[in-house]
């Protein structure tokens, strides 16, 4: 028995020579959409990769649970894995959740501005451990986001980066995952991480 997969022939793209994309971003912006997929620039450099695994996945849920009462009590809305611009070097992430006001203002019509996000947060896998911990960090901060949470499930830790600067994040709270960590304004919100460990 021959099985036969029938896939969709992909145009190829024929753009004039002088209309090509010349940086990451421009390639960026010329992308279709690839489902599934998280596409990023990251200090010049375009990054593919998937939207993680099952339990990555359920953490990010969990996440998004934790803040409804946040959500309710501010009217703001919540993104899953929405693309964010960064303002000034226009790099584009991708966090597993972000709160920002519905008013936020956009870079087109596909991106959040950094400038308008309140929190961007990452759930840290292997593959994303060394831009999660390292990278992000400063780009969120650069780009004005007052408050960046890392939920680190390989380290059983899970912090928050707050008060900006010189583009700089200047506090740090950690607390082993599992455990309350309090957030500072403008959330002002306990955040009981207990629900967010996996077994």
């Amino acid at each position: 028995m021959v099985i036969t997969e029938h896939r969709p022939r992909v145009k190829p793209y024929t753009a004039p020579a002088d209309q090509l994309p010349t940086t990451v971003r421009e390639l960026f912006d010329a992308l279709p959409p690839l489902p599934g997929l998280r596409v990023e620039v990251i200090e010049g450099t375009l990054r593919v990769s998937p939207m993680g695994k099952p339990k990555h996945q359920a953490i990010a849920w969990r996440l998004s649970r934790l803040f409804i009462p946040v959500i309710d009590r501010e009217d703001w809305e919540c993104y899953g894995g929405v693309n964010i611009c960064i303002d000034g070097p226009r790099d584009t992430l991708v966090p597993d959740f972000a709160l920002a006001p519905k008013d936020c203002p956009l870079w087109g019509d596909s991106e959040l501005r950094s400038t308008g996000v309140i929190l961007a947060a990452e759930v840290v896998s292997p593959g994303s451990a060394h831009d999660d911990r390292v990278i992000k960090p400063d780009l969120y901060a650069a780009g004005g986001v007052p408050i960046y949470l890392l939920i680190d499930p390989l380290e059983g830790s899970v912090s928050v980066h707050y008060e900006i600067v010189d583009e700089l994040y200047n506090k740090k709270a950690l607390q082993p995952l599992g455990c309350t960590l309090p957030l500072p304004a403008p959330i002002d919100f306990d955040l009981d991480t207990s629900t967010l460990l996996m077994d």
